[in-house]
C-alpha cells in the first residue's frame, strides 16, 4: 500500500517571506532547545539567458563571468547552494556565442556550475538531434522535461526530473516546456517528439515525487521549472486560468512548493496562494535568490524566501568576474567573434527596424518595445532577399514570406567605432539580425492557400502573441479589413499589380521554420513541391550585398487595413458617398512619416486625409486615417479605388461602378375640382430607361410641402396611388417626387392643378 499523500499538510505548513516563516516556526512542536537547526537551502535562478555571455557596456546584461561570481558569493555563504535554470539559456544568442553554436555559453554555464535547468523552446532551435546529440553532451546540467515524449516509444525524451540532497534534505525538480513548443520551433525538427500538457504532467511527476514510495524518486521539497511566463509583471497575469501560464499556476498542485518560470523575458516575485511565483527576467541581468529551510527532522518546509537580485546598478557590475570564465571562455570568444564579425558585407542608407509598440521593461517602466504585430522595413526587406535568392536557383519563384520573431535585432545605419562607419554593414550585425540557421524552402500555393497563410497572422486565441506580422516581398500588396470575422479579414490580393488568382499556383519562399508550419502558419504545410535549398538565411543576406553592395529601406507599406463603405448588389453608383476607414500606412520607428493618403480613381482625386500616427498595440494598424469620398461619373465599369501615400504606399481595391438608370415620374389626381371635405388620391407611375419596376419612397407635395408619402415595392410594377389628407380651400399645385433606389436614380414629375371648392 502506497504510502499517504502530504499534499495538503505540507501545503498548509509552508511559511514564505519574513514574517510568515517567524510563525511557521511557531508552529513547530518540540521545544526550540531540542529541535534540529533547519536545513537553509539557496535556489539560485536564472532564466532566458539566450548567450549573453559578455558584459554589456551600454546594457543591462553583466555577461557569463559577472553570473558565476554572483552564484559564487551565494555558495561562499552556504554550502547549501543549487543553482537552477528555467530554460532558453542557448538560441537566439548575441554574436560572440552564435558564431561558434553557443558552445563558449555552454562552457560558461558549466564553469559556473549550473546544476540543472528545464529545456526551452531555443534549445530546439535546430532541432531534437541538435539538443540531443550536441548540446546535452556538452552540458554538465541536467536538461529536464516532464512534458516531451518520443512519438514512437511514448517514453520520456529527457529526465522528467532530478533532485539534490542538503544536510538530509532533499530537493527535486521538475521540468517542462511551453505548450507552445510546435508553434515556436520548428516542426520539422520536432517530428519525432510529441508535447504533451505541462500541467497535468507536472502533477504527475510531482505526485510521485511526494507519494513515500522511492521507487519512483522522493523528494522533501518540489520546485517546478517551467519555461513558460506571465505576460505582464502583475500577479493578475500569472492567475488569470485562460492564459498559458494562468492555467499552470491554477492548475500544478499542492505537491509543487514553487515555480520558477521563464519565457516571457520579464521579472516578478509574487506568493500565490502560499507559493513562490517567480522569474528573473532575461539575458542574466538578474538573478533570483530562494532561501528555502526545512526542519530537517519532520521535513516540513518552515519557509520560502525569494529575492531578486540587480545584476548591476547605475551600470556597475555589483559582483567580480569570475577571472578564470574571462580568460579561458569569454576572451576567446570575443576574439573568434571580432575577427568573424568585422567582415563588411556592404551598406545601408538608413536603419532597417522592426515594429515597436509600448510596453514595460523589466521593472515595469513604460518604454517602446518589440512589437511582432506590426509591418516592418526589416521584415520586407529580409522576404526581398529571399525571393532574390530562391530566383538564383529557381527563376518562376514569385513570393517570399518571413516570421517576425526570426527578427531578433536591428540594422542600424548609425556608427559603432572606428572601424565601422556610418552605413556600414558587418557579418555580425547581419547575424545578430537572423541567428537560427534556417534554410530557405521552396514551395508551391494556390492563390487561396496563400490567403489562409495570411489569415493566419491573426493567431489562435491561446497563442501568447494575438497577431504575427508577416514580412513580404517587393511586388506582392493585400488589403485587410481589421474589422472583418475571422477568415475572412483578408479581402485583396495582388502580384505585380495584377489580382492574385484563388486557383493559379505561384511559387513562394519562405525559412524552414515557416515551411514547417511555424508560428502557427499551417497553411505553408499544405503547399506541393516543396525543396529546402540548404541556402542558411544569412548566407542569403550576405550573397545579396556582394551582388547589389547597398540597400535602401522601403517606405511603402505592403498591406493596408480598409474597411469600406459595402457595395450594393452591382456595385457602388455614380456619385455614391463611400466611407473609408483606412489603417497600417505608417512604420512604428525612425522612418519618414507619410503624413498623407490620397484615394483616387484613375486620375481623379477623390480625397485626401491626414494620417493619425499614434501607435497600437500587437496589431498592424499604425497609421490610421478616414475619408468619405463621392463616385465619379467617369468611373463607370471596372476600376479601383487606388490608396497611396507619399512614401510610397500604393495599394488598390477592385471596385464596381454603375450608373444609375433615370426616371420619369407622371402623376394626376383622382380629380382636379373637388369639393372642401371630398375624398382625394394622387396616381404615381415611376418608368425607368431599363424598364425596370423602380422601389423606393414617393413624396406627393402641395407645392414645396410634402403633403404624403408612400413606398413603391416591387409588386407596384411601378404604379401606386396614394390618398391625400384634406385641402384648403383654394388652387393647388400638386405633384410626385421619386427618391430613387440603389438602382434608379430619383425625379420629379410635372405639377398638377386641383381647385378646392365650398
Amino acid at each position: 500500500m502506497d504510502a499517504p499523500s502530504r499534499t495538503s499538510s505540507r501545503r498548509a505548513r509552508i511559511a514564505v517571506g519574513v514574517t510568515a516563516a517567524a510563525v511557521g516556526a511557531s508552529m513547530l512542536v518540540a521545544p526550540a532547545a531540542q529541535a534540529a537547526d533547519p536545513v537553509t537551502i539557496d535556489l539560485v535562478t536564472v532564466n532566458d539567458f539566450h548567450g549573453r555571455i559578455e558584459n554589456e557596456p551600454t546594457g543591462a546584461a553583466a555577461g557569463i563571468a559577472a553570473l558565476a561570481g554572483a552564484v559564487d558569493s551565494i555558495r561562499a555563504k552556504n554550502a547549501n547552494t543549487v543553482f537552477a535554470a528555467a530554460g532558453d539559456l542557448v538560441g537566439a544568442s548575441t554574436f560572440t556565442s552564435f558564431i561558434q553554436e553557443d558552445e563558449p555559453t555552454i562552457a560558461g554555464l558549466n564553469a559556473a556550475g549550473l546544476d540543472v535547468s528545464s529545456v526551452g523552446n531555443h534549445e530546439f532551435d535546430k532541432g531534437w538531434s541538435d539538443l540531443r546529440d550536441r548540446i546535452q553532451p556538452l552540458a554538465d546540467w541536467d536538461y529536464l522535461a516532464a512534458n516531451l515524449f518520443d512519438r514512437v516509444s511514448g517514453d520520456p525524451i529527457l529526465p522528467e526530473y532530478s533532485v539534490e540532497t542538503f544536510g538530509g534534505v532533499s530537493i527535486g525538480f521538475i521540468g517542462a516546456v511551453t505548450n507552445e513548443l510546435p508553434s515556436l520551433v520548428s516542426p520539422a525538427g520536432i517530428a519525432d517528439v510529441v508535447v504533451g500538457d505541462v500541467a497535468d504532467n507536472v502533477n504527475r511527476v510531482a505526485d510521485d515525487l511526494s507519494d513515500g514510495n522511492p521507487a519512483n524518486g522522493e523528494a522533501d521539497v518540489v520546485v517546478l521549472l517551467v519555461h513558460e511566463g506571465a505576460a505582464t509583471v502583475q500577479q493578475a497575469s500569472a492567475t488569470d486560468p485562460t492564459t498559458p501560464f494562468g492555467r499552470i499556476v491554477t492548475q500544478v498542485d499542492d505537491d509543487v512548493d514553487a515555480i520558477v518560470s521563464g519565457h516571457t523575458h520579464l521579472a516578478y516575485n509574487h506568493v500565490i496562494d502560499g507559493r513562490p511565483v517567480i522569474s528573473s527576467g532575461q539575458y542574466g541581468e538578474k538573478f533570483s535568490d530562494m532561501v528555502i529551510q526545512v526542519d530537517p527532522d519532520s521535513k516540513d518546509i518552515l519557509s520560502m524566501t525569494n529575492t531578486i537580485y540587480d545584476m548591476k546598478k547605475g551600470g556597475v557590475l555589483q559582483y567580480t568576474e569570475d577571472p578564470d570564465i574571462l580568460t579561458d571562455i569569454v576572451n576567446p570568444a570575443k576574439a573568434v567573434a571580432a575577427v568573424k564579425g568585422a567582415v563588411p558585407l556592404g551598406d545601408i542608407t538608413a536603419d532597417f527596424n522592426r515594429a515597436l509598440q509600448p510596453g514595460v521593461d523589466s521593472n515595469g517602466n513604460p518604454v517602446l518595445v518589440e512589437n511582432r504585430g506590426g509591418e516592418s522595413t526589416l521584415g520586407n526587406w529580409v522576404a526581398d532577399v529571399q525571393l532574390w535568392a530562391a530566383q538564383q536557383d529557381k527563376p518562376d519563384t514569385q513570393i517570399a514570406f518571413m516570421n517576425p520573431g526570426g527578427l531578433r535585432a536591428n540594422l542600424r545605419y548609425a556608427s559603432t567605432g572606428a572601424a565601422d562607419p556610418d552605413g556600414n554593414v558587418t557579418y555580425k550585425e547581419a547575424a545578430d539580425v537572423q541567428p537560427f540557421a534556417n534554410t530557405l524552402v521552396t514551395l508551391s500555393l494556390t492563390g487561396d492557400q496563400i490567403r489562409q497563410v495570411l489569415e493566419q497572422q491573426w493567431q489562435p486565441a491561446a497563442a501568447s502573441r494575438p497577431f504575427l506580422k508577416l514580412g513580404i516581398s517587393e511586388g506582392f500588396t493585400y488589403t485587410f479589413d481589421p474589422t472583418a470575422a475571422a477568415g475572412s479579414r483578408i479581402t485583396g490580393m495582388q502580384l505585380d499589380g495584377a489580382p492574385v488568382d484563388p486557383a493559379a499556383s505561384y511559387g513562394v519562399v519562405v525559412n524552414s521554420f515557416l515551411a514547417a508550419g511555424g508560428d502557427n502558419f499551417g497553411a505553408f504545410t499544405l503547399g506541393t513541391g516543396k525543396a529546402d535549398s540548404g541556402k542558411v538565411d544569412l548566407e542569403s543576406v550576405v550573397q545579396w550585398f556582394q551582388e547589389y553592395e547597398t540597400a535602401a529601406p522601403d517606405l511603402a507599406q505592403r498591406a493596408v487595413g480598409v474597411a469600406i463603405t459595402p457595395p450594393g448588389a452591382k456595385g457602388y453608383a455614380v456619385g455614391q458617398t463611400i466611407d473609408i476607414a483606412l489603417s497600417s500606412l505608417d512604420f512604428t520607428t525612425t522612418e519618414t512619416p507619410a503624413s498623407t493618403v490620397t484615394v483616387s480613381i484613375g486620375r481623379k482625386t477623390l480625397g485626401t486625409a491626414t494620417i493619425d500616427r499614434a501607435l497600437t498595440t500587437a496589431n498592424d494598424l499604425t497609421g490610421t486615417a478616414t475619408l468619405s469620398v463621392k463616385v465619379p461619373k467617369r468611373a463607370v465599369g471596372e476600376t479601383a479605388l487606388k490608396i497611396t501615400t507619399p512614401t510610397g504606399t500604393s495599394i488598390s481595391v477592385p471596385i464596381t461602378v454603375y450608373e444609375k438608370a433615370k426616371s420619369f415620374v407622371t402623376g394626376s389626381p383622382s380629380a382636379h375640382i373637388v369639393k372642401s371635405g371630398a375624398p382625394l388620391s394622387y396616381t404615381v407611375r415611376v418608368r425607368t430607361s431599363d424598364r425596370s419596376y423602380a422601389t423606393g419612397e414617393i413624396a406627393i407635395r402641395d407645392g414645396k410641402k410634402t403633403i404624403a408619402t408612400a413606398t413603391l415595392t416591387e409588386s407596384d410594377k411601378g404604379r401606386i396611388t396614394v390618398a391625400l389628407p384634406a385641402l384648403d380651400r383654394g388652387l393647388h399645385w400638386l405633384s410626385a417626387a421619386y427618391a430613387g433606389d440603389d438602382d434608379t436614380k430619383g425625379s420629379t414629375g410635372h405639377k398638377s392643378p386641383v381647385l378646392v371648392r365650398r
